[in-house]
């Protein structure tokens, strides 16, 4: 592949997760919007469901800043969808951690979340091909932070 190849490659492929990102920030928010959330918050307490984690723990898994998801937490915390509890870890960072009533948001989401899940399989042609599309978007997830870690070494 040529250098001109490989570039137009990165382009198109940033140009399509630029555009999967819109379309699942919008179908994330129609999802979220019956359970009271929004799309970020919904990101912030499900990262948070398998275990209270703190906000930096958060912003890991997301990819995001911390200081975005020290705002999502401060309103999940003051609409009692989720709480701060003390990390034994670390005096200062405190874990996140869903309530009842976050779980319940989140349950919420649940079906129509499976319906868009079913819809999505059968539209890449059934689990199989579904399961490839998440390897692939994984592996490429991987790859680039492989790239910009390397990068920062050299730095």
């Amino acid at each position: 592949m040529s250098r001109r190849a490989r570039q137009d490659a990165l382009s198109r492929t940033a140009l399509a997760v630029f555009r999967l990102n819109g379309r699942f920030l919008a179908v994330s928010e129609r999802l979220a919007e019956p359970a009271g959330l929004t799309a970020a918050w919904w990101q912030v307490l499900g990262a948070v469901l398998p275990g209270p984690l703190p906000v930096a723990g958060v912003a890991r898994v997301m990819g995001i800043t911390r200081q975005s998801v020290q705002r999502i937490a401060d309103l999940l915390v003051r609409d009692g969808l989720a709480v701060y509890e003390p990390n034994p870890a670390h005096r200062r960072a405190k874990l996140l951690a869903p309530t009842e009533a976050g779980r319940a948001a989140i349950a919420r989401i649940d079906p129509g979340h499976a319906e868009l899940a079913a819809r999505l399989s059968a539209a890449l042609g059934g689990p199989d091909a579904f399961e490839e599309t998440v390897r692939v978007l994984e592996r490429l997830s991987a790859a680039l932070e492989e790239v910009e870690a390397a990068a920062e070494r050299k730095a």
